[in-house]
């Protein structure tokens, strides 16, 4: 077993990162040791140095990656490294000092409030079962706003429906519950109904395709994506659109900071702080609109 695999084998059993994490960590250091074998011949950990790093940093940003995808590699690197110190392997890090490419900050989009009850209230989902379990998943991803992969691990028994809570394993396998609106019940068990008569029952996942096989995240990135293109112009419509909504309009609405940073499953404010900067735009442009001397 390589360094690599012992990394990759650390991170899924030790660190009990995600699928998606993992699998994004082993491209990185594949194509960085594609890298080093076409610089200098080999990818021998003991060779590699700050230059090298930089090296392919440049490259990288010459083949116009976007900074953010560069950083990602350069924290790989990083993790890597310091794993290999950690097991005494090597003597220091060379991806530690590397300078990160400036990301311009983006504030998150979202849809408009009065939008997405549009879409939930008035008659876009067919009734047939690819309509009803299109439904559950938009419905889920705003009303509680779970991440995807939260999403295609739910089962029926995660589902508390007396008291509308939800109970989901986020990123490091934590575990989290989630109060849900009472109307997804109704859904819900709509949906179990259409979906064990025509398809059959399926205790081991909840959202499944018409074949019975596990709902997977193209096709939910393609369903989301087809109905938001009727309710809103905004340029990315992807299931993480709905749960940057949702973040959002609890905040319009009043709800704390630190509630909506357990309701995401953030680990720490930061991550849900940048919801505050669209509440603030929309704040100002109430103002400048409403103000006499706005």
């Amino acid at each position: 077993m390589n360094y690599q695999e012992s990394f990759v084998n650390y991170l899924r059993y030790e660190k009990r990162d995600s699928s998606h994490t993992v699998t994004a960590y082993r491209k990185d250091l594949d194509q960085f040791v594609l890298y080093c074998t076409e610089m200098i011949g080999e990818f021998d950990v003991k060779r590699v140095d700050a230059k090298l790093v930089r090296g392919w940093v440049i490259e990288l940003m010459e083949e116009h990656y976007m900074p953010q995808s560069v950083n990602r590699k350069i924290s790989t690197l990083k993790a890597f490294f310091r794993f290999l110190m950690k097991n005494e392997v090597v003597d220091n890090n060379p991806a530690l000092n590397i300078p990160l490419p400036k990301i311009r900050k983006k504030l998150p989009g979202f849809v408009e409030e009065n939008s997405l009850i549009h879409l939930l209230d008035d008659g876009f989902f067919s009734n047939d079962f690819r309509g009803v379990r299109d439904k559950l998943i938009i419905t889920l991803l705003y009303g509680t706003g779970i991440r995807l992969a939260e999403l295609l691990n739910l089962k029926e028994r995660d589902f508390d429906t007396a008291g509308c809570l939800i109970k989901v394993l986020g990123k490091r396998q934590k575990e989290r519950v989630i109060p849900y609106p009472k109307n997804i019940n109704q859904l819900l068990q709509q949906y179990i109904e259409i979906r064990n008569r025509e398809v059959g029952n399926s205790p081991d996942v909840l959202l499944v395709t018409e074949k019975g096989k596990p709902v997977y995240e193209k096709l939910t990135y393609r369903v989301v994506k087809k109905y938001l293109e009727q309710v809103t112009s905004l340029e990315k419509k992807s299931p993480h659109v709905l749960r940057h909504s949702y973040a959002t309009h609890l905040l319009n609405r009043g709800a704390d900071l630190n509630a909506v940073k357990e309701l995401l499953g953030h680990s720490n404010l930061s991550a849900t702080q940048i919801y505050t900067h669209t509440t603030f735009e929309k704040l100002q442009r109430v103002y400048k609109q409403a103000h006499p001397r706005g």
